[in-house]
């Protein structure tokens, strides 16, 4: 098995992969890449079990079909250091002996039998659904989604992004139970309804690869295992089993007082006011009075405090209702819009911000945040 290929294409494949890696893998075959040659087409796969990730490059110049595992360290390791010149790889799959030559030198490499790789799941046919996404859209929904996932050892299903297929539109949906979101495309439709929990880990691995992605990708899935297929890339990973929380009953439909108002504005200003906040509750204050709006914060503690007093459009009864402020930064650095509207029905329920205008029509982002007591 030999084949040449370019040091730093292959470095930048291995580094999109490598991130699936775990630094603590139960079985040591999962410290390796997957090398499989077939003619002139090199296949590359790094799994942890739960997700696979399989890259994708033609050669120009290779010979004899065939596959080992070599270590994934080592090799990202080695290829930093070259700069971008062609390596020419001679692979004996008998005694699993990898040599490496460059322009300058030649570096041996102890591989693994290809056997020991755990194998990629199947989709059960007569369960399977199937979808063609575009790239763009993918990405948008898991870019505004992703940051409200949970990290809740006890609720698992909290833990990722939860889709919903339907004829109408496609829609993710993240929560930890103090902020919600809710990202709908009314240009991507299914022709079956069906929903899954896509995980963390694979939801960041697909944000950083979709960017590259011109066409479509093809979503594949059961009740257990999800296929992401793109040009170069094809991933698998195990779902998150459960029931998703009824997310539509949490979301307020009557909310009399409306708040539009700069959002960078209010970014900034709770970037500053929220410095005074106390460590433990990082409760801002937020107090509506005709089209004013004043920031403020204090901790008692240590005797600080501060406010801001910032202009918007306002319609509604007098109010104020209490944020934590890092959970409400987070919810308008994830906003697009120049303006916010924020729509609070009382105190003691959930607000919601929804962005002024969208880039895309077909678009509908609405974030929750649950309010916090205000001490008198």
């Amino acid at each position: 098995m030999k084949f040449v290929v370019s040091s730093s294409e292959l470095l930048s494949h291995l580094q999109a992969i490598s991130r699936v890696i775990s630094s603590k893998n139960t079985l040591p075959i999962l410290d390796n890449y997957l090398f499989k040659l077939d003619e002139k087409t090199l296949e590359i796969t790094a799994s942890d079990l739960e997700t696979t990730l399989v890259t994708s490059m033609e050669l120009g110049n290779a010979s004899e079909s065939g596959s080992i595992a070599i270590p994934a360290r080592i090799l990202n390791d080695t290829l930093k250091e070259f700069s971008d010149q062609p390596l020419t790889f001679e692979i004996d799959t008998e005694n699993l002996q990898v040599v490496v030559n460059s322009e300058n030198g030649q570096f041996t490499i102890v591989g693994q039998q290809a056997a020991d790789f755990p194998q990629l799941p199947q989709i059960k046919d007569e369960s399977k659904n199937t979808l063609e996404i575009p790239a763009d859209v993918l990405e948008t929904g898991i870019t505004n989604t992703l940051f409200a996932t949970a990290n809740d050892e006890l609720r698992p299903v909290m833990n990722g992004v939860f889709f919903e297929l339907s004829s109408d539109n496609l829609t993710f949906v993240a929560s930890d139970a103090h902020k919600l979101v809710r990202y709908k495309r009314a240009d991507v439709k299914a022709e079956t309804e069906g929903t899954f929990i896509l995980p963390k880990k694979p939801a960041s691995l697909l944000k950083a690869i979709l960017p590259k992605e011109d066409n479509n990708v093809v979503l594949e899935f059961d009740d257990k295992n999800a296929f992401f297929t793109l040009s170069n890339y094809k991933m698998a990973c195990r779902l998150v089993e459960g029931n998703y929380p009824s997310y539509n009953s949490v979301i307020p439909n009557d909310n009399p007082n409306k708040m539009i108002i700069d959002r960078l504005e209010l970014y900034n200003s709770l970037k500053r006011v929220q410095v005074f906040s106390n460590q433990a509750s990082n409760l801002v204050k937020l107090e509506l009075k005709g089209n004013q709006l004043t920031v403020s914060a204090q901790d008692i503690d240590f005797s600080i405090s501060a406010y801001e007093r910032l202009t918007c459009q306002y319609e509604g009864d007098d109010m104020e209702i209490g944020f934590k402020s890092t959970f409400m930064v987070e919810i308008l650095s994830n906003l697009n819009s120049p303006n916010v509207v924020v729509e609070l029905s009382d105190p003691s329920r959930a607000g919601l911000f929804i962005p002024e205008e969208t880039e895309n029509e077909a678009e509908d982002v609405l974030m929750l945040l649950m309010p916090m007591m205000i001490n008198a």
